[in-house]
């Protein structure tokens, strides 16, 4: 359950759609991880839009690899989306450590911006689910000013409980968006999508976490030399103390990447 590089694949798309040709891939812990770039992710998203039907990208960090170890759902979640980015520079330095290295970070925090700026150029259609009443509206303003011409054809805040759900999806038929950016945190956003994607069938969904509040200016980013030495997780922790449970999962995934090199290294002695 280590890191395995894979072959060029071909994945197929959601629900018995053709597929969409990925770049190489990896497992680090058993969770798949895609070794792509961000202009590859942008180029798969636009093939998917293109091709129609319904596929999720999921964002795959150091905290999902370890949710995965014990939550099997999330870990089946993780394993059947149609690209999987790697978002976050522990997977990078996991994936240097056991051999098979990722050639860049990706960030959802990065893409979903992208996917807008791709939009207003291509004419796609976006719609913003989540974050807190009123964000997304924010979120829309900011796209819609930083790239003219963008076509966000839906924003509702709404929330992944159950009973919630055959409103939401109602909504977001009827806007028929070519890209669906689910801002309710992990796992579920992602687990919201996977469960909803049958009826929605929005060729690109993608978690987002907290990237709309962001982009709407609720909450600040961390500066970009804290992103490129991988201390986003920092400037998290102390803007939002409360996180301090989940950021546990950041030594544990060390430490089990380090437990798999070292086992293998004797294993193979």
């Amino acid at each position: 359950m280590g890191a395995v590089r894979r072959d060029r694949i071909v994945r197929s798309g959601m629900r018995g759609q053709k597929g969409v040709e990925l770049a190489q891939s990896v497992q680090i812990l058993g969770v798949r991880v895609d070794d792509v770039t961000m202009d590859e992710a942008l180029n798969h998203a636009q093939q998917m839009a293109a091709q129609g039907g319904a596929h999720q990208v999921v964002t795959v960090n150091p905290e999902f690899v370890m949710r995965a170890q014990s939550d099997l759902v999330f870990r089946q979640v993780l394993d059947e989306a149609d690209l999987a980015i790697p978002d976050g520079q522990g997977l990078l330095w996991a994936a240097r450590v056991l051999g098979t290295p990722l050639r860049e970070r990706v960030a959802g925090s990065d893409m979903a911006p992208a996917l807008a700026e791709l939009s207003a150029r291509e004419g796609y259609r976006l719609y913003l689910l989540g974050a807190a009443p009123g964000v997304a509206e924010k979120a829309a303003d900011v796209l819609q000013s930083r790239y003219p011409g963008v076509q966000i054809v839906g924003t509702y805040a709404g929330s992944p409980a159950l009973d919630e759900e055959d409103e939401i999806v109602a909504r977001i038929v009827a806007a028929q968006p070519d890209f669906l950016l689910v801002a309710y945190g992990a796992p579920a956003q992602d687990l919201w999508i996977h469960r909803n994607q049958p009826r929605l069938q929005v060729p690109v969904a993608m978690g987002i976490g907290g990237t709309l509040d962001f982009v709407a200016g609720v909450r600040k980013r961390a500066p970009a030399w804290m992103r490129r030495i991988g201390l986003e997780w920092l400037y998290r922790l102390m803007q939002e103390p409360s996180r301090w449970r989940r950021m546990l999962a950041l030594p544990r995934f060390a430490v089990r990447v380090a437990e798999f090199k070292f086992m293998g290294r004797r294993n193979a002695s």
